[in-house]
């Protein structure tokens, strides 16, 4: 797992940082994920040196966010974003910090961050760094808040959410005086854009256990904060790697203001959509499916309505072959297929445009679906001519 590119170019930088007469390491979620034997997204580089120095020590970088100490490096391997080891000033919206101070101590970096799972650093070679037993944590499968959990958490409210998310995630438990924290401070999350809190949901409808993280949520008291029905019970079954499906079920169980609900989250136009086609497919299957459903949404839409279907128990007759069969039956895949168009339509009734056109396309396009028509010229001029001129 360390042999990918993106281990490689930071142990690279580390190495640099180091033969220049500084101290380097790898921080945060990457160290925790390497300990858990799972895949890490983002190796970042924590160093003491100030991020004039790491820019002197490097031919290419850019400044990403070199107010709060962060320089992208870009090496033969890839970019790796190295940030200063740094104390957070105080925070007066909990969100963010007025300013950050740049130290020499990894201790003192650590010391800032939101759990002990995620304050454990790795050096080059491999050894760790953990002042806060996040080792140990890790271990015994616990979500800890690093020093006092209610400062962690007024610091930055949506650490808060983050916990919650790490439970469903990591399918960890929160520690007790954690969970209290949260519990006292949940009021704090009316702070935090909605953007932020999506995204921790995004990851939360892809963990491990979605049932247990929501049971948290309630047990937290952040669900008075949230906008939605985020009841547990209803997800003992869901399990998904896609983020979509998690917002589609969240939306079906919020009844007939899904949209109000879920644009409150800020979900882009491409997930409403999937939202709108997967929920309107989940209804139409209380009827049966038709070739004009499988026609219409995509399998994945499909798919996804009819395992909604299985986990409200809906009592709808499910079909025996999978989608993917049932698509592969139609006598067209798409609309580019059919042989005839509206100019045809025009030329051969010598009739005007008008609404009658996109009627008539969708009526032999429904018969062609389903048999009773085939996509021959000849034959749908036969049809159209019995039909409608």
């Amino acid at each position: 797992m360390q042999n990918n590119n993106e281990w490689q170019a930071a142990f690279f930088v580390i190495e640099q940082l180091e033969q220049a007469g500084f101290e380097a390491v790898i921080v945060g979620g990457a160290v925790r994920d390497a300990l858990l034997n799972r895949p890490a997204h983002d190796v970042d580089v924590a160093t003491n040196a100030l991020p004039e120095e790491v820019k002197s020590v490097f031919p290419r970088t850019v400044d990403i966010g070199i107010q709060h100490g962060t320089v992208l490096v870009i090496v033969p391997a890839g970019p790796v974003e190295v940030t200063t080891y740094r104390t957070d000033g105080e925070y007066t919206d909990h969100r963010r910090p007025e300013k950050v101070q740049f130290v020499r101590s990894l201790q003192e970096d650590l010391q800032r961050r939101d759990f002990t799972m995620n304050a454990i650093a790795m050096r080059r070679d491999g050894s760790f760094v953990d002042y806060y037993g996040g080792r140990q944590d890790i271990d015994k499968h616990i979500i800890r808040a690093v020093g006092d959990a209610p400062s962690r958490f007024a610091e930055d409210a949506l650490r808060m959410l983050r916990a919650i998310r790490f439970s469903a995630q990591l399918d960890f438990t929160i520690e007790k005086n954690t969970l209290t924290a949260i519990q006292q401070k949940a009021a704090d999350l009316a702070f935090i854009a909605k953007e932020r809190i999506k995204a921790e949901l995004d990851k939360l409808w892809v963990g491990q256990t979605v049932f247990g993280g929501l049971q948290k949520l309630e047990e937290s008291g952040l669900t008075a904060y949230l906008i939605g029905d985020f009841h547990a019970a209803h997800w003992l079954e869901f399990h998904t790697q896609d983020k979509r499906l998690g917002w589609a079920y969240f939306a079906l169980l919020q009844g007939t203001d899904w949209r109000g609900v879920l644009r409150d989250y800020r979900l882009s136009n491409k997930e409403m959509a999937f939202v709108k086609s997967v929920l309107s497919a989940y209804d139409a299957l209380k009827g049966g499916w038709t070739n004009t459903h499988y026609f219409m949404y995509t399998e994945q839409e499909l798919e996804a309505a009819r395992y909604f279907a299985q986990l409200t128990q809906l009592g709808a007759p499910i079909p025996r072959l999978s989608v993917r069969e049932l698509q592969a039956m139609l006598p067209i895949k798409q609309k580019q297929e059919l042989v005839v168009n509206g100019a045809d339509l025009l030329k051969w009734s010598g009739k005007k445009g008008g609404p009658w056109v996109k009627e008539a396309l969708e009526d032999m396009l429904t018969a062609i679906l389903h048999h009773e028509l085939q996509n021959d010229r000849q034959q749908i001029r036969n049809w159209l001519e019995l039909h409608y001129f």
